[in-house]
């Protein structure tokens, strides 16, 4: 049997941003991540300006380096018609660390990083 082959062709341009070894546990980084994924790049902007967490500004900053992407990139992106088609969060790598307990003992705990990616285009 051969193997099927996928001949779909995608007829929209995207452009991409990246933030890696951001200090915020991907779970959290999640939470943000997941408000804007679909919608329209202005209207998750405003998302993102009006909601209280710490990685949000974060988030915003790789939002707007993709729509400066899109701008910058040599396909013609329309900016205002733009929608964040894709926006996922990776597990970074772990710190371990040791903090001191009882009875000479140590517990070791992580301080975990993400990875955000934000892709936009124009579905």
């Amino acid at each position: 049997m051969s193997p099927a082959i996928d001949t779909v062709t995608e007829d929209f341009m995207e452009a991409k941003a990246e933030a890696r070894y951001i200090r915020v546990s991907p779970q959290k980084a999640r939470l943000v991540v997941d408000q804007i994924r679909g919608k329209q790049a202005g209207q998750a902007i405003t998302i993102l300006q009006t909601i209280n967490k710490r990685i949000a500004p974060a988030v915003e900053k790789v939002l707007r380096s993709a729509i400066a992407n899109a701008r910058n990139s040599p396909a013609e992106l329309d900016v205002d018609q733009l929608v964040v088609t894709e926006a996922y969060v990776h597990d970074g790598p772990r710190m371990k660390r040791i903090r001191p307990a009882p009875m000479g003992r140590a517990y070791r705990y992580q301080r975990r990083m993400a990875h955000i990616v934000v892709k936009v285009g124009d579905k």
